[in-house]
């Protein structure tokens, strides 16, 4: 794992620029830096590294091909490098090899095929930059699944690019010009969504994209290598007959991720794997301990509250499967203090919670660890998330309605003081089957009062995920980002929902989450169900192979109980959170008054005040869980705070 960063200008600018970019990404890659600059061309890169792969100067970056033509920056793994290399030797090309890194593969295979014939091959999670001298243009690209982040842009005639914005950031021509319409997607959404940054003129490579420019025309032109929707448009068309059996399937799916974690267990650091005891985690563990002839080092957090506290469970599949397991208890003030980091770590307003115990575990592994493998992507692929079967169900009944009447029994709902009504909710939530509960059932069956108007189920969904409509909460009547999804008739209405997360949930809020907390600690994080090849089998199984008999990730569970009895993993999904609703009325409850009082809040003018010292009472006194939303607030203030201030 590493960091990239780079410009190209009309004139060139003194390399204590370049000092000052990988300076702030310095966390991204403490073991290296290196500088490669072409005055005649403008073109500057520079690479932070995290020796992964090759720990020799073999392996440094920035990095020529053998010709010359290419200079490389990389930031991922690829994890199909020495099947690469023997195609490369296959073909007759002779190379003195300077070592077994998987950048000089990649440029050894740009020379032999091209850029983009060369990145269909990579199997692995990459954001790439490449100088071609002989056409003189930067080509950028970014992993299929959006793993690696990528920004770009022009800033004063400067064509900025690196892994994180702060990099960019210390470039003299750039600008911190808020972008608006980002500030009303983060509110609804509580992340950015691509291609959209914080910044104006300042945007995110969106996953499974090359992008070209040069200073001939100055055009950033991108075009896709592999796209979801048409992955998943084909193999919905040629799913129509189960071609295998159940267990065949099962069978499939367990070898195929055997391989794929057999190469994501390829380092030449120690290696670990978080551990949450849940589906996702507990299979990749599982496999991993499988592949291994000594115990796999497996890391949780916990918290000493119920309904927090997932180390206990995490324990017990770590006891049977003989892993090496660390747990970590850390106290509410523990949690808080990682608080005033956050603003540092993600660099644009980022307020998913579970980002706390994301960086407190990351630092855990890291004292043992340099690469940790996670469960990430599970739920997307194999549907996991109750909320589908929640919003499926009652989009089932609601249409069932005329438009209208919903439109207009909604409305009644939420004119009522419903504080008590939601305590009731939540307390029948506990007593739904299990694959049905999930937490504050009252709190999100209220909010979904609020879209009976629905014309769609992923109309319904959007209202479902979304925190602030953006008209509450701005000043001003800018509108979040629109999410378009080509329509696909062999989709179900939870598929619809699985596809929209996977293209945006999935890479703008769990994949940033995660990259930024272990990167803040220099750990490198690998996630084996982001596997293209592990996606595309997803999206050609039978959906019953997925959600069966009303229990989600069905195939996954199959897998998984070859090697965990079923009564260590069913439970109630818990999700990786902490008790935000409490510490807002405890502890940080100063910190949130002070942060959010009329006089912060009007060091910008963008948010509306009134609403928000609404929220804040309410929340307060008990007569509304308003955490989620809070939360927001609190750390778009704390952003503007950080670099405005």
């Amino acid at each position: 794992m590493c960091g990239i960063a780079g410009f190209l200008s009309d004139i060139s600018f003194d390399m204590s620029v370049l000092h000052k970019m990988s300076k702030a990404i310095s966390h991204r890659g403490p073991d290296e830096v290196g500088f490669w600059q072409d005055d005649s061309l403008n073109i500057n890169f520079c690479h932070v590294r995290l020796s992964i792969l090759d720990l020799s100067s073999a392996g440094s970056q920035p990095m020529k091909s053998t010709t010359g033509r290419y200079v490389i920056i990389f930031n991922g793994e690829i994890y199909n490098f020495q099947e690469i290399r023997r195609d490369i030797e296959s073909n007759g090309v002779k190379i003195n090899w300077r070592g077994h890194s998987d950048t000089e593969i990649i440029l050894a295979g740009v020379e032999l095929w091209g850029i983009e014939a060369t990145v269909k091959r990579l199997i692995g999670m990459f954001a790439i930059a490449i100088w071609d001298n002989e056409t003189r243009e930067l080509t950028l690209v970014r992993d299929r699944m959006g793993e690696k982040p990528l920004y770009y842009g022009w800033h004063n005639g400067v064509f900025l690019f690196g892994s994180e914005l702060k990099a960019l950031a210390k470039h003299p021509a750039f600008i911190k010009s808020i972008n608006n319409q980002a500030v009303a997607s983060f509110f609804k959404y509580n992340y950015i969504p691509a291609p959209l940054s914080i910044y104006n003129n300042i945007f995110k490579l969106l996953p499974g994209y090359i992008g070209k420019i040069s200073l001939r025309d100055k055009v950033f032109k991108t075009v896709p290598y592999w796209e979801l929707d048409k992955i998943v448009s084909e193999n919905n068309h040629n799913r129509k007959v189960e071609s295998y059996s159940k267990k065949e399937y099962v069978d499939q799916l367990d070898n195929l991720l055997l391989d794929v974690i057999s190469k994501q267990m390829l380092s030449d650091v120690p290696l670990g794997a978080f551990l949450s005891g849940g589906v996702d985690s507990s299979t990749i563990v599982a496999l991993m301990q499988n592949l291994s002839s000594r115990p796999v080092k497996t890391f949780s957090i916990g918290f000493n509250q119920q309904g927090f506290d997932e180390a206990i469970y995490a324990k017990q599949v770590a006891k049977h499967l003989g892993t090496d397991h660390v747990e970590l208890y850390v106290d509410s003030m523990e949690a808080m203090n990682v608080i005033p980091n956050l603003m540092n770590i993600y660099d644009e307003p980022f307020s998913d919670s579970s980002q706390i115990p994301t960086f407190l575990v990351s630092k855990l592994a890291k004292t043992q660890v340099t690469v940790s493998l996670s469960g990430d992507a599970g739920d997307e692929l194999f549907c996991g998330y109750n909320r589908y079967l929640m919003v499926n169900n009652y989009w089932n009944k609601i249409n069932l309605i005329p438009q209208k009447i919903r439109s207009l029994a909604g409305k009644i709902i939420l004119s009522q003081d419903t504080s008590r009504l939601d305590k009731i909710y939540n307390s029948f939530g506990s007593f739904l089957p299990s694959q049905f509960q999930f937490s504050n059932f009252g709190d999100k069956l209220h909010k979904v009062a609020g879209k009976l108007d629905s014309s769609s189920i992923l109309d319904l969904y959007d209202g479902f995920i979304s925190h602030w409509d953006p008209v509450e909460i701005l000043n001003n009547s800018i509108e979040p980002i629109q999410y378009i999804l080509n329509p696909n008739e062999n989709l179900n209405s939870i598929e619809k929902m699985m596809i929209l997360d996977a293209k945006t949930y999935l890479p703008d809020d769990i994949l940033v989450k995660v990259d930024r907390a272990a990167m803040a600690n220099s750990l490198e994080t690998r996630v084996p169900f982001l596997d293209h090849r592990v996606v595309e089998f997803a999206w050609g199984l039978p959906f019953d192979l997925k959600l069966q008999g009303g229990r989600s990730k069905w195939i996954l569970r199959e897998v998984l109980y070859k090697y965990v009895p079923k009564e260590l993993i069913e439970r109630p999904k818990m999700g990786f959170g902490i008790p935000l609703d409490s510490w807002l009325r405890g502890p940080l409850k100063e910190w949130t008054y002070d942060l959010l009082s009329k006089e912060n809040l009007s060091k910008h003018n963008l948010l509306n005040n009134v609403e928000i010292t609404k929220k804040i009472e309410e929340h307060m006194s008990g007569k509304k869980n308003w955490h989620y939303f809070l939360w927001d607030v609190l750390m778009f203030q704390s952003w503007y705070n950080t670099n405005y201030n």
